[in-house]
């Protein structure tokens, strides 16, 4: 069978980032009825809920189970990574420090998923990918802080943040190594949401979780879930795995640096925000720090 061709990587790497970088919109409606937490565990379910329909579970004909469950401890860390303990640094960090903190420290996860990479995978890396992360980091400082010389700091918060990059880095690696075994991405990514929403039930009460189903009520609240749990979790998860799959977790990352580039875009489209000159150099040092970062291809994908 030909291997897909790495245009296809990289169209469904962008697709999904277009998605998630529009999401704030959404959660944003949301978090007046929702918290952080809530909104979390339901776009997780609505999410597990469409693979299981799109890819029913089936044992694999001819392979032993102990062959299969020798295996499943990477969907288990997988899930672990990339669902539950991203999600929760993530939401948690922002009720810590700012927003903008956030935005600038989740983009880190380019450089951490290259180190973890040359650990776990053998990937080399040239200077470029360093000076690429350099310049697009810069950008998205001018983004988020908007030409404000304030910088609040907050360690927890900050920390949450380093952690949610770190962990997202390790989940691009193990997805690495388990689209080398499982082709199929659907299924791959209905075992992930499976074992992220079971690790996830037993913190639920730490955090005041509660159902309050009369919520789903409110339309505009059920199609921001809808979305968010079925376009920006379950489909977009299975892109993302695709990408990483065909260009390999460091070139599949790079793409991160862009949300704060179409959040940018969407908050001019949806609610009319003028994009500032600091904002305008943020946009061109991202995308010049994309473009080095790509020019050579960093190690075997």
């Amino acid at each position: 069978m030909e291997a897909p061709k790495p245009i296809f990587g990289h169209l469904a790497a962008l697709f999904t980032i277009v998605v998630w970088g529009i999401t704030f919109i959404s959660i944003k409606v949301l978090l007046v009825d929702f918290t952080p937490v809530e909104i979390m565990f339901y776009r997780s379910i609505l999410a597990l809920l469409a693979l299981f329909i799109a890819s029913l579970p089936r044992l694999a004909p001819g392979k032993p189970l102990r062959w299969v469950l020798r295996d499943e401890w990477k969907y288990m860390a997988a899930g672990l990574c990339g669902i539950t303990l991203y999600m929760l640094f993530q939401n948690i960090a922002l009720t810590y420090t700012l927003a903008a903190n956030v935005s600038v420290l989740v983009s880190i996860a380019p450089l951490l998923t290259a180190l973890v990479s040359r650990f776990f995978l053998s990937e080399k890396l040239k200077a470029n990918f360093f000076l690429g992360f350099a310049i697009a980091i810069a950008g998205i400082i001018l983004i988020a802080f908007n030409g404000s010389v304030v910088l609040k700091l907050n360690p927890l918060g900050d920390l949450l943040s380093i952690l949610a990059a770190l962990v997202w880095a390790f989940y691009s690696v193990l997805i690495k190594k388990i689209s080398a075994q499982d082709h199929d991405m659907l299924r791959v990514t209905r075992k992930v949401f499976f074992y992220g929403v079971l690790f996830m039930l037993p913190i639920l009460p730490l955090f005041d979780f509660r159902l309050g189903v009369e919520r789903l009520v409110n339309l505009p609240n059920l199609l921001n879930l809808l979305f968010l749990g079925i376009g920006a979790s379950a489909l977009c998860f299975v892109t993302w795995n695709y990408a990483v799959k065909i260009l390999g977790p460091v070139r599949t990352s790079i793409y991160i640096y862009t949300i704060p580039l179409v959040t940018i875009i969407a908050s001019v489209l949806a609610l009319r925000e003028p994009i500032t000159l600091v904002a305008g150099i943020g946009i061109a040092l991202i995308l010049l720090g994309m473009a080095l970062s790509e020019h050579r291809k960093a190690g075997p994908a």
